[in-house]
């Protein structure tokens, strides 16, 4: 019954904190009355499981961190609270990060960010500290126009956050034509910031998936023909641009040779890597990514977790069954 009472004490301080619903709404979710809800939120408080994040874990999420952990070949797995399969997991796998990597950063390091929705939202999440002889190196090229999800700007955010020096691309990222890419890398100097890249000591990245309009196309960097003959190509997503088929391999398409980032094979020398993503249409790119790059450390959301684990448990059984 205890146990029982702090689980729903604790979801309670993570639906009002974290992904920002009112008391009535929480209520409804855990099916109690507002009044509950109050006593709950003021009791974890108390208690001190609430400062600016919450510092509780369940048992049920250190079950799931551990079966990912086994199950991938993790260093470690973080799993974030979502209460429903509909929900956007954006937000609350942003706070787990910005936790992470708060505790992360310290004097000396070299970091290596890619973009995307979930890396910008955990910016508010990170704790703020000056930091000395702190280096920040975008992964890839950015984007002519001024978005909210420019790679470039977020790493110039996120170096600000440490007083770190900033290092970025200054190319798109993708471009019109091998060739082109080639200059631009050879001849520009921009494949220096890449090889100053091989000196991180953590990459920080995220993934993408190709069914939807995701912060790629959405930014005018994939056409939606590009989107298609990618999808027909067997492209199910990319990290950085590098568009992977279900089983982790570059994909064979154009797209993947015009793209100026950083390399899979100098990315797998990075000896940290930080992945962090989730949602329903993540899945397949997410089990190619971990499968493609190795990573040490995942961030997601329960309900990700949940159907990474069920769905390799399938494809297991499937190829059990065939062997039989």
């Amino acid at each position: 019954m205890a146990k029982s009472q702090d689980q729903l004490r604790v979801r309670a301080a993570w639906l009002y904190y974290i992904e920002g619903m009112t008391q009535s709404d929480v209520g409804k979710k855990l099916g109690v009355n507002r009044i509950t809800v109050t006593r709950l939120l003021s009791e974890a408080k108390k208690r001190g499981e609430v400062v600016i994040r919450i510092k509780s874990e369940l048992t049920e999420l250190i079950e799931l961190q551990q079966q990912l952990q086994d199950h991938y070949d993790l260093e470690q797995a973080i799993v974030a609270p979502l209460e429903a399969i509909e929900d956007d997991p954006t937000r609350v796998i942003a706070a787990a990060a910005g936790t992470y990597v708060s505790n992360l950063m310290e004097n000396g390091m070299t970091v290596g960010v890619g973009w995307g929705k979930t890396l910008h939202a955990m910016l508010p999440y990170i704790e703020e500290k000056p930091l000395s002889d702190v280096r920040v190196v975008s992964l890839l090229g950015g984007i002519a126009q001024a978005r909210r999800f420019n790679p470039a700007e977020f790493a110039w955010q996120f170096a600000e956050l440490f007083e770190a020096e900033g290092y970025l691309i200054s190319a798109p990222a993708v471009v019109d034509s091998p060739q082109t890419r080639h200059a631009l890398l050879e001849n520009c100097g921009l494949d220096q910031i890449l090889q100053l890249a091989e000196a991180c000591d953590v990459a920080l990245l995220s993934c993408g998936g190709i069914t939807s309009l995701t912060t790629s196309y959405r930014s005018g960097h994939i056409t939606e023909s590009d989107r298609q003959s990618l999808i027909a190509a067997g492209a199910v997503g990319d990290f950085l641009y590098h568009f992977l088929d279900k089983d982790g391999n570059i994909v064979d398409h154009p797209v993947n040779n015009r793209s100026i980032s950083m390399s899979l094979d100098r990315l797998k020398r990075v000896p940290r890597k930080v992945l962090m993503s989730g949602g329903r249409e993540k899945i397949e790119i997410l089990r190619a990514s971990i499968t493609s790059l190795a990573p040490n450390v995942l961030i997601t959301d329960e309900i990700t977790a949940r159907t990474l684990l069920e769905t390799a448990d399938a494809k297991n059984a499937r190829m059990a069954a065939k062997v039989d």
